[in-house]
């Protein structure tokens, strides 16, 4: 599963290649680049964010946070390879947090409700907007 250097050490822009989070070395150079990447260095995620930079590379039990479209996926690293193989082998890279999940599914959630044209208010209706509802209902 290994094929990283000597030191169990690999580059953040090949580990994310590897472990398919994108399709190529530079489109995940270029998330790296644009801050899309945080690397938080030897467990939990500390809500900071580190400088962007390629040659950050990675090993056994550090922390990424990768955002890519609307999720965010928080992820910790379990094995370490420079070579892209299939996909079962990428899911063995790594480790989603069990809040990031939770979160990945609530976000999910709320976006198939707005397509399916509901949304959440953000406060009960007043006594207006209840009349006016009802009346809308009694026309129809």
């Amino acid at each position: 599963m290994s094929t990283a250097a000597t030191d169990n050490r690999v580059r953040l822009d090949r580990w994310l290649w590897a472990a398919r989070f994108f399709r190529t070395r530079a489109q995940a150079k270029a998330a790296i680049e644009a801050g899309k990447v945080d690397f938080h260095a030897g467990g939990q995620p500390q809500g900071q964010t580190s400088k962007p930079r390629v040659s950050k590379e990675v090993s056994v039990g550090d922390c990424l946070s990768i955002r890519r479209g609307w999720t965010v996926e928080t992820v910790v690293v379990r094995g370490l390879s420079e070579q892209r193989g299939s996909a079962g082998i990428a899911r063995t890279l790594y480790e989603e947090t069990a809040d990031s999940i939770e979160a990945r599914e609530a976000e999910s959630a709320r976006r198939r409700m707005e397509r399916a044209g509901l949304q959440v208010p953000d406060r009960r209706p007043s006594k207006h907007e209840r009349r006016a509802r009802a009346q809308l209902k009694q026309e129809h």
